[in-house]
Parts: C-alpha cells; structure tokens; sequence
C-alpha cells in the first residue's frame, strides 16, 4: 500500500485519463467528453528504481519488490466548481484526501479533441483550477475565522491562530494560494489541522502531441514552465497517447522504441520520481535470498523508525542497523567486500536514514 498520494487533476479533455491508464495499465474509459471521471479511479503504480535488480544479482533474491505511489485520477473540474458547478463539490472533496496534486495541462492543438473553453490556453487553464480551489479555500478560512472569534475569549492562545488565518485570507481574496504566503514552519504547524487546497505541492504535467517528440518543446510549454517556475514548482513535459501506447509494451520492447524514438526514459518514469520526491518520500534498501525490497519512508527518518517500516518487533527490539550505501554495496561486490574496505557501518538510533542505504537491522526479539 502507498504511504501517500498524488491527485491527478486537470479541465476535462486534457489527457488525465490517458495518462492514468498509462500509469496504472488499469484499462478506464478515456472519452471525448466532459465529466467522463465521475469516481476517482486510484491505481498503486511501482517507482522503478534499477539498483534493486544489482542489489538482487548480487544476492540471488527470488523476487523483487520496489516502492509504490499512488494515483487518483479526479473529475475533470470547470469553473464554478467552488460553488458545485459540474462536478464541483465532489472533485474538491476528493482532491483534500491528496497528499499533492499532479496538474495536466494540454500543451497540444487538436481539431480532433474539443477543449472546454474552445480554444488551447495551458495558462489559463491552470488558472482556471487554481481560481476554484482559492475559493473554496477562501470559503473555509471565512468560516473557521467566524468561529474561532467566538471561541477566543476564553481560549486566548486562539489569538495567534487567528492573525496567520487573517493573512492567509487576505493571499486568497487577491487570488493568491496559501503555499505561495510564505509562512514560516511554526506558523503552519499552528494551522495545519486546516488542510487548505492551494497549500499542497503541485507538479505540472504539459502534454503534447507526438509531433512534439523527442524534445517535447512547444510554446505551450515554455508559458507553463515561467508560470511554474514563478511558483517554485516543477514541470514534465509528457505526450500522454504515446504512454498511453508504451504502457502496452513488454519491458524490452518498451526500451527499443523509446531508443527509436530518441529517448532515454518514458515520461511516466520521469513522473513517478517526481512525485515520489514532492511527496517527501525516498526509499532504503533490504536484500538477500528471498527478497530484494525498496521499503518507503520520508525524508529525515531516524533508523528505529524506518526498522518499524519492516516489523514493529524490530523497532522495538532495535539494537543497531548495519549500514552500506549502494554505491559502495557495488563498487566492493556485496556486504562483505563492503566489510573488508571498512564501508560497512554500525549506526545507532540516532541515525538519519539516506536514500539508498543497503541495512539490515540487528534487533532483541
């Protein structure tokens, strides 16, 4: 199961189906019409990572097993939704349960696929979205004010709480999301039982047309990169058909023609990464016969933490983990060259799990 998920949302008609059926090769309908989403499909997609078939080479593992993200494709959203315009109230309910949001935005021209405003505007477009979910934000700090003011006179320490509310709704009355206010940790921890919309983290997604390829370059997508950039956030560009048919492939095929395509990598590669970075998450490593495993954890995880990822018994019960970065896991053939050359490392519970350590856990049972 994903220890968290991304939201993928969009204007109907801008390729989030298609993408999702890529993602997930979870066959869904994917037609030319508006609200063709109504329940959000969810899909548990693999983050490939190539150091676990090394690490499994190396330890002759019957399986392998990598980390997971999670998607959820959401209907398609128009303006008014904040006020239940089509499927208004249902996409913002779905879209709060997101841990971030993976925004489609169409980057292509087509007389084939109608486009809800009649024309292609990618900057419009992410307004649009954006627009909505400031009012339905807006619509939630209004009230939570209202009955935090009533509450004040007996809680005082509410006083604080209020002001950073104040702030945050004065950013979205001028159209502005919470994420780009610039509070300070302290302060969001103050009002983070509210989970506000436009505070989660976005990852664009410009989809182009297959005569965009190799470089996958238009004008579209340089408006929605400044645009993004302006954000601090980040953006893929992606041809969503051409996954779409990609997804069908074996792995080796899929590799041969995306080399007769001039690529390196599948944009949907490109896509998991990135949202398994923007959520926070990164993997550590576990290896051997049975198995060789990315397990999940977030970044500045402690060691006994991430030993309880495996089994509670071992949190508990931990003593040390002994610890190999891959790097050095490959370049001394495995733990015990690791050993030898004094790579391996005896760490305690204070230590600060890196992406890509190799551990095992020594623990009472």
């Amino acid at each position: 199961m994903a220890e968290l998920n991304c939201g993928i949302v969009g204007l109907p008609n801008v390729g989030k189906s298609t993408l999702f059926n890529a993602l997930t090769s979870i066959s869904i309908p994917a037609e030319n019409y508006p609200f063709c989403t109504i329940e959000p499909n969810i899909g548990d997609v693999e983050v490939y990572d190539p150091r676990l078939k090394v690490l499994s080479d190396m330890s002759g593992s019957k399986k392998l097993i990598y980390a997971i993200t999670q998607f959820v494709d959401i209907a398609g959203i128009v303006a008014g939704a904040s006020k239940g315009e089509g499927l208004g109230n249902k996409f913002l309910a779905n879209i709060r349960e997101a841990n971030a949001i993976v925004h489609v935005v169409r980057c292509f021209d087509s007389n084939d696929i109608i486009h809800v405003a009649g024309k292609v505007d990618p900057i419009e477009d992410i307004e649009v979205i954006n627009l909505e979910l400031c009012l339905a934000d807006l619509q939630v700090v209004e009230n939570v004010i209202q009955r935090l003011e009533k509450q004040v006179k007996t809680k005082k320490e509410l006083g604080a709480v209020i002001e950073i509310l104040i702030r945050v709704k004065d950013h979205l009355d001028k159209g502005k999301s919470v994420r780009s206010l610039g509070l300070t940790e302290e302060e969001k921890e103050l009002i983070k039982i509210y989970p506000f919309l436009t505070e989660k983290k976005v990852l664009y997604i410009a989809n182009v047309s297959e005569n965009d390829l190799p470089l996958m370059e238009n004008e579209y997508v340089k408006r929605v990169r400044e645009y993004a950039t302006a954000e601090g956030n980040r953006v893929i560009p992606v041809c969503a058909k051409l996954e779409e048919e990609i997804s069908q492939l074996s792995e080796e095929d899929r590799q041969l023609f995306l080399e007769s395509l001039g690529l390196k990598e599948s944009g949907l590669q490109r896509l998991i990464r990135e949202s398994f970075s923007m959520l926070g998450l990164m993997t550590f490593l576990t290896t051997g016969e049975i198995e060789t495993r990315a397990w999940t954890i977030r970044l500045n995880t402690k060691a006994p933490e991430a030993a309880g990822k495996i089994h509670t018994d071992i949190q508990k019960g931990f003593i040390r983990a002994e610890v190999v970065s891959f790097d050095d896991m490959v370049t001394n053939n495995g733990k015990a060259g690791a050993r030898k050359v004094g790579k391996l490392r005896s760490e305690g519970k204070d230590y600060i799990v890196q992406d890509g350590d190799v551990i095992e856990f020594m623990h009472h049972l």
